[in-house]
């Protein structure tokens, strides 16, 4: 009669009291197998060269094969061939186009009297559904990366008000490979989902042929079974590093499968190393994460003796293409209409950009990121300025403005100042007073230009005297230059006014100083 077969179970308890130091006859008391069967477990360990760990990690069938009797019926010496290369081949068929036909023209040219590719595509789709639980063969390597939200999230709490605060956790893989990117971010929203996945490929340091996200509002404009709408923006961020994007189809569970088992899995290796730890900030409590992701990524699978990060540096890597060098940075957007002046004003800064005179009324899109400011009517690009954050400010090009408008450009209070301390240091005086009392720049440009003008249309002397009198009513406007030349005041000398205030004659061309406001 036949040795009744050992389990495995009792085979691996044998390695792992021996490696405590256990004798044979406690060994075989503790299993309750024979002595003579530990005997020959150990010596054949022993002639195998390996320690008890690499034995340990070994899978089943291999440990079997390493320490157990072979069966009555002797197994071939192709089969025995080919049971060791099959891990080997199944890894090589993650890699894009390589193929079950490729690998048996292979093997046949070495081992001419190996399996007829029926039989040799039959023994790889056995050697798959065993290790089904451990390997996803039927991804390809570097073509696609999922992406989801764990339903479950974290939190960090403010240090000003003890409230606890929680944050999303974002979770990408590679499917091939099963390397796992996890993040934490204030929200779904579109901005920290962009960022996210730009730290997923920065991690990755590479790119794949394809994004899935699962449906995300802040990814997916419309789900569709056959055609998603994909949301501008995310669109915009594939398009700069290169690659396309295919969501999961709505009521597929199958589609999104695969990051839900990593949500899964990272609730037990991350999640469950986060207790009873607080945070206070985003940046420190994505730093414990990223500590216990490492930890994830590089502990071996199950009854296996590599990990995902082992898996990825080996046949992922390489296929992943090269990052853009270039970050890419969320243009946000505005419809605004061209002002009367051939600017159009960003409300988020209150600043105002020029566009050619030729679009003034029309409906144009502002398009900026945090350094630049683009212009575009019916998808042609009008403008593009460095963006500047001076509120009530103007950025012009020159050439965007009609003929009898440039040389309004050149204004500036300096301009004016210079202008006025030409004619006279008092008028130069007066002038940067003009420019401290108004609001708003231009309406100060605009009465400095005024005044400066009866320089040439009454002469210097009789706006030098005008702008003493007006300086010394405290009153800095055009009108009042204008007042005082009119009614002839600045013909007055300023000097007798002032010694006399109490004996000034009733005379009509002294109108008072409430006549100036």
């Amino acid at each position: 009669m036949a040795n009744k077969t050992i389990s495995m179970q009792k085979t691996r308890q044998v390695l792992r009291l021996r490696s405590q130091g256990k004798g044979l006859k406690a060994i075989s008391s503790l299993v309750g197998i024979a002595r003579n069967t530990v005997k020959k477990y150990l010596s054949r360990l022993a002639e195998s060269k390996l320690d008890f760990e690499t034995a340990l990690a070994l899978s089943d069938l291999e440990l079997q094969s390493l320490l157990q009797d072979k069966p009555e019926v002797p197994v071939s010496s192709k089969q025995e061939i080919l049971d060791r290369l099959l891990p080997i081949y199944c890894k090589r068929l993650k890699r894009k186009g390589v193929t079950k036909e490729m690998l048996h023209q292979e093997y046949k040219a070495k081992y001419p009297d190996g399996y007829s590719r029926s039989g040799f595509c039959r023994h790889i789709q056995i050697y798959e559904k065993t290790h089904a639980s451990v390997m996803h063969l039927e991804h390809k390597a570097g073509d696609k990366l999922y992406i989801d939200f764990a339903g479950q999230k974290l939190s960090i709490v403010s240090i000003d008000t003890g409230e606890i605060i929680p944050v999303e956790v974002f979770v990408a893989i590679l499917p091939c490979s099963q390397l796992t990117y996890v993040e934490a971010v204030a929200s779904q929203r579109k901005h920290d989902l962009i960022s996210a996945c730009e730290h997923t490929l920065q991690y990755l340091e590479g790119v794949p042929q394809v994004i899935v996200p699962d449906n995300l509002r802040s990814a997916v404009t419309k789900s569709s079974k056959y055609e998603a709408v994909i949301n501008e923006d995310f669109a915009s961020f594939a398009d700069h590093y290169a690659c396309s994007v295919i969501p999961a189809r709505a009521y597929k569970p199958r589609d999104k499968a695969l990051v839900e088992g990593a949500v899964k899995l990272i609730y037990r290796s991350i999640y469950l190393r986060l207790e009873d730890r607080v945070f206070h900030d985003l940046k420190s409590l994505n730093a414990a994460i990223r500590v216990a992701l490492e930890v994830h990524n590089n502990a071996p699978f199950s009854g296996r003796s590599y990990s995902r990060r082992d898996q990825f540096e080996e046949i992922e890597r390489m296929t992943l293409r090269r990052l853009n060098p270039i970050r890419y940075e969320l243009k946000e957007q505005a419809i605004v209409t061209v002002m009367k002046n051939g600017h159009v004003r960003m409300s988020e800064d209150a600043h105002y950009y020029s566009v050619p005179c030729k679009y003034i009324g029309k409906k144009v899109k502002i398009l900026y990121t945090s350094s630049v400011v683009e212009i575009y009517y019916r998808y042609e690009k009008l403008a593009e300025h460095p963006r500047s954050y001076a509120r009530f400010k103007y950025t012009t090009d020159k050439d965007h403005l009609a003929s009898h408008h440039r040389e309004y450009t050149d204004w500036n209070e300096e301009k004016f100042i210079t202008e006025a301390n030409a004619i006279h240091s008092d008028v130069g005086i007066y002038i940067r007073k003009v420019m401290e009392s108004k609001a708003h720049p231009e309406q100060a440009y605009k009465s400095a230009r005024g005044i400066l003008s009866f320089a040439r249309r009454v002469g210097e002397r009789r706006l030098i005297n005008a702008c003493r009198w007006a300086d010394s009513y405290g009153l800095y406007s055009y009108p009042s230059i204008e007042n005082i030349l009119s009614s002839g005041q600045d013909q007055v000398p300023l000097e007798d006014e002032t010694e006399n205030d109490s004996q000034v004659p009733n005379h009509k061309n002294i109108r008072g100083k409430d006549y100036y406001n």
